[in-house]
């Protein structure tokens, strides 16, 4: 194991002990759609698909505002997670449609949905830092998700998380993608 390795393990345990620790507060509740209201006043959003997640354990619920950009007309895709090593593809999202149970059991679109190339990601995260620096859960899926979708047309990298979430400096390598945005339920950073 590299000391980079090593201190990105250290920092995502604690990291997500300070995500896990909001789970009872009343804060989660509202910060959905604080966001949502954040992103949609602040973030000059492009035209094209919108790719949000399914919320996994304690990670910020982005559905409030993929609901309101699909009552929109907006197309929305979910990730689905692939091997280890590969970027992840994105399939169209339809709130009346079941989801199928993925790969770590998160809930994605079935195979027959189609699958879409978003303009906008959102980016779940257990860390971030000013500079657009987040910290994952180490498999490198949204590294890898962002260098594929840039090196053929622009894409806006949005992370969201909780404030609590921010640190001073989040450990990062050469391949670590940067955020083009960061919001949160106290602001909303242009990077």
């Amino acid at each position: 194991m590299t000391d980079t390795r090593a201190i990105k393990d250290a920092a995502r345990a604690k990291a997500r002990a300070v995500r896990d620790a909001i789970a009872d507060d009343p804060l989660r509740q509202s910060a959905a759609a604080v966001i949502r209201d954040r992103v949609l006043a602040d973030v000059d959003l492009p035209d094209g698909p919108v790719a949000g997640y399914w919320p996994l354990g304690s990670e910020l619920d982005v559905r409030p505002l993929l609901l309101h950009l699909h009552g929109l007309g907006r197309p929305i895709a979910l990730p689905v997670s692939g091997p280890r090593g590969q970027a992840l593809t994105f399939r169209a999202w339809d709130p009346a449609l079941p989801l199928a149970a993925g790969r770590y059991g998160i809930h994605e679109p079935g195979a027959d949905r189609p699958e879409l190339v978003p303009a906008v990601l959102l980016v779940p995260m257990l860390a971030f830092d000013r500079t657009g620096h987040r910290l994952g859960y180490g498999a490198g899926y949204y590294d890898r998700t962002l260098d594929a979708l840039r090196a053929v047309r622009p894409v806006l990298a949005v992370g969201v998380a909780f404030a609590a979430q921010e640190v001073e400096a989040v450990p990062c390598a050469d391949h670590d993608e940067r955020l083009d945005w960061i919001v949160t339920e106290r602001f909303a950073l242009k990077l």
